[in-house]
């Protein structure tokens, strides 16, 4: 699994939509596609995403132009996170390195390009990250939803609008599953996840949202018109009961530290379900 931080500066001030993730995506692919088209095409076509692109961060200002958009400042610097689980996906990585780094290469926008200043990257095995799960000391695992989580309740059209402990994990369940080596796959059920947690969510900074993931073209209207999916930010923390089995344990911690990489949800490639991770707050739930 691989991740990477980049630090962005705009070449100039412009519009971007509130949504930035669907417009890093697409960006990000043409990237690929200069590099090496057969991996852009199959990140494109994957079904549970290997790939996982958040939106811009950083200080915007309000646009003049048109409603549901923001500024970008080339004063200003901006960062986003891209995660890749899929270790046979390596390609893919070094089909972002090696253009924005080696080459040089900005990363065009619909109004606009951002100029790469930094970026940070790290590696991890998933033999790496079962050792970790061996020392983690037991206690609250909080989530920070940084971009809206926007899960779907199985093959339905009903959203998730609340960070609850099965939706979030057994979202986490199904990527790792899909990616991960043979022998580390899990068979958690929904119910082991719903009796041995409890969600705690900040009320402060939980907020509700609708993202634009896609455009699809509209026969009537003549025109693409946007896709939305709704979702969810904030904070919240999830704690074992004490009796726990020590395998569900193991799960949900090995699947926190995953989602760093992973990304909660749908369209996690288009700038949805980015997430960081503290394992630090010491507190068990008594049955």
């Amino acid at each position: 699994m691989q991740q990477m931080m980049l630090t962005v500066r705009p070449t100039t001030d412009f519009e971007v939509p509130d949504s930035t993730g669907y417009q890093l995506y697409s960006a990000l692919l043409a990237v690929m596609r200069s590099s090496n088209p057969e991996a852009s095409e199959r990140v494109h076509d994957s079904e549970i995403g290997t790939i996982a692109v958040s939106g811009l961060s950083g200080t915007f200002g309000r646009a003049a132009k048109r409603p549901g958009n923001k500024m970008l400042y080339s004063r200003q610097t901006y960062r986003f996170h891209v995660g890749i689980t899929d270790p046979a996906e390596i390609e893919i990585f070094q089909s972002l390195i090696q253009p924005l780094i080696l080459e040089g290469m900005d990363i065009n926008l619909e109004a606009g390009s951002l100029f790469i200043e930094e970026v940070k990257s790290s590696v991890l095995t998933f033999e790496e990250l079962m050792g970790a799960v061996s020392r983690y000391d037991g206690g609250a695992i909080e989530f920070v939803f940084m971009s809206p989580a926007c899960i779907q309740y199985g093959n339905s059209s009903v959203t998730e609008m609340f960070p609850h402990r099965v939706a979030v994990f057994n979202s986490l369940l199904s990527k790792w599953n899909h990616v991960c080596p043979e022998e580390l796959k899990m068979s958690v059920l929904r119910d082991e996840f719903a009796r041995n947690l409890l969600e705690k969510p900040d009320a402060k900074s939980y907020d509700t949202h609708s993202v634009m993931v896609n455009t699809a073209y509209d026969g009537k209207r003549g025109h693409p018109r946007p896709i939305f999916k709704q979702g969810f930010t904030g904070r919240c923390a999830y704690r074992f009961v004490r009796d726990a089995p020590q395998d569900v344990r193991n799960a949900v911690v090995a699947l926190a530290m995953f989602a760093e990489y992973s990304g909660v949800g749908s369209s996690v490639g288009r700038g949805c379900g980015w997430v960081r991770v503290d394992m630090g707050a010491k507190e068990e739930v008594r049955r």
